[in-house]
């Protein structure tokens, strides 16, 4: 396409009248645009409008208010003057638009994605663009193609009226030939065909005159147009005369094209006749098709989407069939996309796609429900047998490695499935249990991730939302606690530094432990803000004990995975450690090791950054994951926390006590400190200190305490902490 300068206003003004649409408001004809753009992007607002010198006018809208806006608050102009898509992430971080009415009142656009409707000759007329209220975290390159597409698809709209407008003022001109007519007398021959009919259908006139109609009419629709047509010359109604239809006509060379036809019943001297008028359609056919697959198909690898999928589980369900549906989340993908980029990943669900199909019946439908999620839809079946089998091969489908980049990558997949027999479950239903399912097998620690569903999922997924919604009231009530846990030096005796635990103050429980809440907040998006709130309470504690003069303790903070992926790790520990005046060397941050493994490359640079600054890093519950030597050297770590497991066990087996004491033995080669959780008896202090572990922390010594019970217990510059007599006259567990 030809691209024209973008200060070549005039020019651009004179190309966008020549389509005559800016007066005309709103145009029904663009609705099926917009209205798909918001179900391919899953935004509430799309626009399409044309853009002149001081206006914006929308022809087509979805939950946009007005006819138009003033061209100067109009964010879509900025990417007309440039003539090139935009795209804002979050519209308020953009010093352009951070006060613009659309950004700062109703519908309040934080995420918005535009491509321009350019004509042929190069001129960007209007604009269709998505938006949203929420910003968003990327655009990909094929959402951008996909957004352009439609906008493509819209320029022939206009195109098309543009064409209609012109066939419209034309059609009082017969004479000049510009519409395809023809017209046949009562017996059904050809009286007239303008020199487009003659071209459309591929006749010279002297060819077609005087020729039974039938001649333009395909063999298998013969009967029914003589039927028509006899029942008109008769007197009968035409239902047909008046408006546009669409049907088959035959060429001369036989072959058959789409067409629109108008009909016309009018009389003469001769008796009734009838007038056609015919446009070809092809093209709009085609338009049509490609509409179709867009909404209906997954542009990434060819699948179904999921309102295609649904309308067919919906059609079945109705029809009284019974169906199985299984739902399929890839695992390993997200490292994937975060290893290699975001053009690897889509390799790897193209090639998925076709390993999914290969291994299910030909009758499966499947779909891409989107990102790695994907679902099979098996009609006719309720056997459990039959689609265990089916996930099971899938699953040995996956077996076989992917190649990126030379280096073979696997990926696994969670699946769940669940059944509807005969119309007893609605296809919503059915999928929410399908998907109940495949949390539960992703959930599971052990291999097949396959799980059918049990009504028992519902009721705990339920259960699990309840939560999740006391949860978030708990953060914003301030219903969240910390308690400390002392951290004893085996070698002095003293209190060497202490671990944040928080604890949930529920109104009607009492105080709650993390095993009552943790593992339900650790997958929600709340475990971020409540991990911030965790750092930057627990610094602050530390900064107000050292104002009262316990000076020499260090604070050890867990890390949820959410934060290690966040971008503003290093920024919000610094910022921490800086408002309450300490030094990074008295905060720890520590990471359970199987979180440390699955975040590694994502991690490791924040991790590096906060440790080269003095803060301490700890392996936290280390010996229950899958850590590795050479995540030991790769990873900036000062501490090891060995896992109570191991010292509650250590003297009972031989075994376990060889491993704690190799894990002492090899923090020391490395130069780490290592720290012994779960110390609960004299005996078995005595064991982690003759092995040379550096300090303890368990019920021995402490039971985590509030801040105040912490000062009233270490206060003292000398307080040891002593023998397992004296525990039975501490307060509150802890040894003075």
């Amino acid at each position: 396409m030809l691209q024209r300068p973008t200060h070549d206003e005039p020019a651009r003004i004179d190309a966008l009248r020549r389509y005559r649409a800016m007066n005309q408001g709103l145009d029904a004809r663009y609705d099926k645009i917009v209205t798909l753009a918001c179900r391919l992007f899953d935004v509430p607002y799309a626009a399409l409008s044309l853009i002149d010198e001081h206006r914006q006018c929308f022809k087509a809208t979805v939950g946009l208010g007005g006819s138009e806006a003033p061209r100067s608050i109009s964010i879509c102009s900025h990417m007309i003057e440039r003539a090139e898509p935009m795209v804002l992430l979050d519209a308020r971080d953009d010093p352009r638009f951070a006060e613009n009415p659309f950004v700062t009142a109703g519908p309040f656009i934080r995420f918005y994605a535009g491509t321009p409707i350019t004509t042929s000759d190069g001129y960007a007329v209007g604009a269709l663009c998505i938006a949203d209220s929420a910003p968003r975290d990327g655009f990909s390159q094929s959402e951008a193609a996909l957004l352009k597409e439609l906008g493509e698809l819209a320029m022939e709209q206009l195109e098309l009226r543009r064409a209609s407008l012109k066939a419209a003022a034309a059609a009082a001109f017969v004479e000049a030939g510009s519409s395809a007519m023809i017209c046949v007398d009562h017996a059904g021959e050809i009286t007239f065909a303008n020199r487009p009919a003659l071209d459309l259908l591929g006749y010279e006139e002297c060819d077609l005159l005087g020729q039974s109609v039938e001649i333009i009419v395909p063999d298998r629709m013969k009967s029914a147009h003589r039927a028509g047509m006899k029942r008109v010359v008769n007197g009968g109604p035409s239902s047909l005369s008046g408006k546009p239809f669409e049907l088959m006509a035959r060429r001369s060379d036989g072959s058959e094209l789409p067409i629109e036809m108008t009909l016309s019943i009018f009389s003469t001297d001769e008796g009734m006749g009838f007038g056609a008028t015919m446009i070809d359609i092809t093209e709009r056919r085609a338009r049509d098709a490609r509409l179709h697959r867009l909404a209906n198909f997954d542009p990434m690898t060819g699948l179904q989407n999921r309102t295609s999928f649904t309308e067919k589980l919906n059609g079945l369900v109705q029809e009284m069939v019974d169906v199985t549906v299984l739902l399929i989340d890839l695992q390993g993908f997200k490292q994937v996309n975060d290893t290699y980029g975001h053009a690897a990943g889509d390799g790897i669900l193209q090639a998925f796609s076709i390993r999914l199909t290969a291994s299910q019946p030909s009758d499966a439908v499947i779909a891409r429900f989107g990102g790695d999620e994907f679902a099979v839809l098996l009609p006719g079946r309720i056997d459990p047998d039959f689609a265990r089998i089916q996930a099971e091969n899938l699953q040995r489908a996956l077996a076989e490695p992917f190649t990126l980049d030379g280096k073979e990558v696997r990926i696994g997949a969670g699946i769940g499935y669940a059944f509807g027999p005969r119309g007893s479950v609605e296809a919503d239903e059915l999928i929410a249990n399908a998907d109940f399912a495949l949390y539960d097998a992703k959930a599971a620690s052990s291999q097949p991730m396959l799980r059918s569903f049990d009504p028992s999922m519902r009721a705990a997924a339920n259960a699990k939302l309840a939560l999740q919604k006391e949860l978030r009231r708990a953060f914003e009530g301030g219903e969240f606690v910390l308690h400390y846990q002392p951290q004893i030096d085996l070698t002095t005796g003293r209190i060497k530094g202490v671990e944040a635990l928080i604890r949930w103050n529920h109104p009607t429980r009492g105080l709650l432990a993390p095993a009552e809440f943790l593992g339900v907040l650790e997958a929600m998006s709340l475990a971020q803000a409540v991990g911030w709130w965790t750092l930057e309470e627990a610094c602050a504690q530390l900064g107000r004990w050292r104002a009262r003069g316990l000076d020499d303790l260090r604070m050890s903070v867990n890390l949820f995975s959410i934060q290690l992926r966040s971008d503003t790790l290093g920024i919000r520990v610094l910022n921490a450690l800086s408002h309450n005046a300490l030094i990074p060397s008295l905060l720890e941050l520590e990471i359970t090791e199987t979180i440390a493994i699955d975040q590694e490359e994502r991690a490791l640079g924040a991790i590096q950054c906060l440790r080269d600054a003095g803060v301490r890093i700890a392996f936290d519950d280390f010996g229950t994951g899958f850590a590795s030597l050479s995540s030991l050297k790769r990873f900036p770590i000062t501490t090891l926390k060995i896992d109570r497991s191991f010292v509650r066990d250590s003297g009972q087996d031989d075994e376990t006590g060889a491993i704690l004491e190799a894990t002492i033995r090899l923090g020391k080669r490395l130069g780490l400190e290592t720290i012994a959780e779960g110390v609960e008896t004299k005996e078995q202090e005595e064991r982690i200190k003759r092995m040379g572990c550096d300090i303890g922390q368990g019920y021995f010594y402490s039971r985590p305490v509030s801040a105040d019970q912490i000062f009233e217990r270490f206060a003292a510059p000398m307080t040891r902490v002593q023998g397992p007599d004296d525990r039975a006259a501490a307060v509150l567990g802890v040894v003075a």
